[in-house]
């Protein structure tokens, strides 16, 4: 039997956590402000005081070889020459109801390093010290019990013994699985042209434990491809379990469908996979509330979770509906029961955040980091979805709504947010003295910081005393902003600006991340190897650099599908500059009718913005009044997005033109295969709105790379693009015209960016060439 390997903090919470879930504050991830109050008070304690002590020690219990491991918040000799293991919990429990007994787990935390200790220095007796710091009152309750060796050595045997049960599956579990996978077959007859490449890349970058960005065109199958080698990597020991994380709900269902192919293809296919939901998502109540007052999932869940968890391990796939039917079972939080789940599973899917949002991260995975395999898909969308998530904002407008609803009379939690309303209003008025009312800083707000820290507490004491009503929601809703924002400020830093804006009679805050790219390296240090793939990855050097993968090895694949297939042509004479666009109109209208007037078919046109789309959709429709046109409307629902696609049906016996927005929810992600659609026309070469914020993002990296307009404009812009351009051509067979409008697209800057599928790019200047060209391309086929 393998070594099982279990870190202290697991062993403990899973045998001995009881009672039931109750988020009302936890919406805020306290890790980082728990690790700075560690090192504030271990370096309070003195030069005799050893901090984040590593400490592993291996048992063998009921024929199980155990490796138990994790950090020691502390150790020290007492002023009578006993050692003390130090425990330091952050808590925001009233300072008057902080009890010895409080939470069992904690003393058996201290326990169990203090065993290890004693064990490995030959100790006779040892103290455990239970230090609990009130982040509110900033107060200090520690307690104290001293324990023989004897003891701990029995109360360690004892969590083993207990714990040797799920050690045993745990471990038949790796045995067959490493089986499986190592007779894993591909489950297609053959591969497709450049698949067999990338999946050899994917391998052998995983097992070297290293980093591999692929732009990997669409039709190579790059969820088969990226998938299957890291599951025959970790067959043979190269990984311990694999996360294939994703943007969009769609992609998840593409790894999932992948994941039941291969059990198909293979039934005794050994291979536990789970698809994590967001909570808001996946919750059974109506209105989410985690308290066991308002949630019968949440109460007692502790109490529950090990028999449910015993009996869903019979299964091996777990997606949101096999979650959901497991809760209801059970009575348990289907979003918790996902997340306990995914420890005893190899392949999880999920979105980005559950690696890279210091927030929602998995944090028992990746606070000591382990043997793990990334997998990130449409890679492309990583480095805004990065900065989002290390950015945050607060709204004076919030603070003075949420004051307002605690009423007449005073309370400490309105004098404190009056307090920082008072600060909003200063934040105003040298936002009025500034240019378009905002104003950047490259230095943290560190006064405002302290004020807003000072709201927590008697926030957390009111929502305590009040559980509903507006007022409670009001109150809940800041309380998560403010959180969110003083985790940003702990991490502020030169990769940060803060900007001051205000518009009518509000005024916004913001600390914006400009670079991600450290965060997200030290997410993928957290594992053993990450491949990020997307079928729009360039150029390539500038993904490598703002992906935190500078180290990275790179591979461009070319497209699968015949070149002749697509029909690309570029629109040279026309300019769609902001300062151009008014000349421009009638001539894209022109050149989008000759498009569509080469076959009759669906076609889609993407533009820069809404209003230069409104301009030619109404030029468009008064010149060519017998073409049929469908519009992307700004904040479609679902089903209007799909009433919007299901438009787009094969054999049509008249022609469509669709309207929409370059970037948008129909410019990626969106499958229209074969004759649904069989062209598309981009106008303009797809650069962000010039705004304060764009232009802060390329000062700074003109100033830290040179190239400011390239990394904020130029690269991303194209990205749309190509993004667009890639909704054409979706299987071998397709066939179809990609339009370029825009006399940039002829320069060597852009052309250059070109891959290598559009190297037969022709160059046209009128609409009469255009009709020319299509008439020999449609011809040809």
């Amino acid at each position: 039997m393998e070594q099982i390997h279990l870190s202290v903090r697991q062993l403990v919470e899973f045998l001995l956590q009881t009672g039931s879930i109750d988020s009302r504050f936890t919406g805020f991830d306290r890790a980082n402000e728990g690790a700075r109050i560690h090192r504030r008070l271990q370096k309070q304690a003195g030069p005799g005081y050893e901090a984040e002590v590593y400490l592993k020690q291996e048992y063998t219990v009921e024929d199980v070889d155990y490796l138990v491991d994790g950090r020691a918040d502390g150790i020290f000799t007492d002023e009578d020459g006993l050692t003390v293991v130090d425990e330091i919990k952050t808590v925001t429990t009233p300072t008057d109801q902080i009890h010895e007994d409080m939470n069992p787990v904690h003393w058996a935390q201290g326990q169990v390093y203090a065993a290890i200790y004693a064990r490995q220095h030959g100790l006779d007796s040892i103290a455990v010290r239970l230090t609990y710091f009130q982040v509110d009152d900033e107060v200090v309750v520690d307690f104290r019990r001293e324990f023989t060796a004897r003891q701990l050595e029995d109360f360690v045997l004892d969590l083993l013994a207990r714990y040797a049960p799920w050690a045993k599956r745990a471990a038949a579990w790796q045995v067959t699985r490493g089986e499986a996978l190592q007779k894993l077959r591909f489950p297609f007859e053959e591969y497709r042209a450049g698949q067999y490449a990338l999946a050899g890349a994917v391998y052998r970058t995983l097992r070297d434990k290293g980093r591999l960005l692929c732009q990997a065109p669409t039709g190579i199958g790059k969820t088969m491809s990226t998938l299957f080698p890291a599951l025959k990597a970790m067959g043979e020991g190269c990984g311990e379990r694999v996360f294939y994380l994703t943007a969009r709900t769609t992609t998840r269902q593409a790894a999932e469908d992948a994941l039941a192919l291969l059990r198909k293809s293979q039934p005794d296919l050994a291979l536990k996979s789970i698809t994590l939901t967001a909570k808001d998502t996946i919750c059974l109540l109506e209105k989410r509330e985690c308290t066991p007052e308002a949630c019968p999932y949440a109460n007692g869940y502790y109490d529950r979770i090990r028999d449910a968890l015993w009996q869903a391990l019979d299964e091996n796939e777990f997606t949101r509906a096999a979650l959901e039917e497991l809760a209801r079972r059970f009575t348990i939080c289907p979003f918790e029961l996902g997340l306990d789940l995914s420890l005893w599973c190899d392949v999880i899917v999920g979105d980005y955040n559950y690696l890279f949002d210091p927030v929602v991260s998995l944090k028992r995975f990746f606070e000591s980091g382990g043997d793990y395999l990334f997998l990130v898909d449409e890679a492309h969308n990583l480095p805004d979805r990065a900065r989002e998530m290390h950015s945050a904002s607060l709204l004076k407008s919030q603070v003075l709504e949420a004051r307002k609803a605690l009423g007449k009379g005073k309370s400490k939690l309105k004098t404190a947010l009056g307090k920082l309303n008072d600060e909003f209003v200063e934040l105003r008025r040298q936002c009025d003295e500034a240019e378009s009312r905002t104003f950047f800083e490259k230095e943290a707000r560190t006064g405002l910081n302290r004020v807003i820290s000072r709201v927590t507490g008697p926030m957390e004491e009111w929502l305590t005393e009040h559980r509903e009503g507006t007022a409670h929601d009001l109150i809940l809703a800041l309380y998560f902003e403010l959180r969110g924002y003083l985790r940003v400020a702990e991490r502020y830093d030169d990769h940060y600006v803060t900007q001051m804006a205000a518009f009518g009679t509000d005024v916004r805050i913001s600390q914006l991340c400009l670079d991600p790219s450290a965060f997200l390296d030290q997410s993928f240090s957290s594992g053993r190897g990450a491949v990020l793939f997307s079928a729009t990855l360039s150029p390539m050097d500038y993904y490598r650099d703002i992906l935190g993968c500078a180290e990275a090895r790179c591979a461009a694949l070319p497209s699968p599908f015949p070149a002749e297939n697509l029909g690309l042509f570029c629109a040279a004479d026309v300019s769609t500059r902001y300062k151009d666009r008014q000349q421009s109109i009638e001539p894209v209208a022109r050149y989008l009718y000759e498009m569509c007037r080469g076959r009759t078919g669906n076609y889609m046109a993407f533009f820069p913005s809404y209003s230069y789309l409104t301009q030619v959709l109404e030029r468009f429709e008064e010149l060519f009044p017998g073409v049929r046109t469908l519009v992307q409307q700004p904040g479609m629902d679902e089903q209007a997005r799909k009433d919007f696609l299901d438009a787009f049906q094969p054999d049509a016996t008249e022609t469509l033109l669709g309207f929409g927005v370059m970037g948008g929810v129909f410019g990626e992600g969106v499958d229209l295969a074969g004759e649904r659609l069989i062209g598309t026309a981009i106008v303009g070469v797809g650069l962000p709105q010039v705004n304060p914020r764009q232009e802060i993002l390329r000062d700074y990296f003109e100033e830290s790379r040179g190239s400011g307009f390239a990394y904020a404009y130029q690269y991303p812009g194209f990205n749309k693009v190509l993004q667009a351009a890639g909704r054409v051509i979706r299987t071998p067979k397709d066939k179809g015209v990609v339009l370029l409008i825009d006399s940039r697209f002829s320069r060597a800057e852009y052309r250059h960016l070109f891959p290598s599928h559009w190297a037969h790019c022709r160059w046209l200047y009128g609409p009469d060439q255009l009709a020319d060209q299509l008439q020999g391309f449609w011809g040809m086929l």
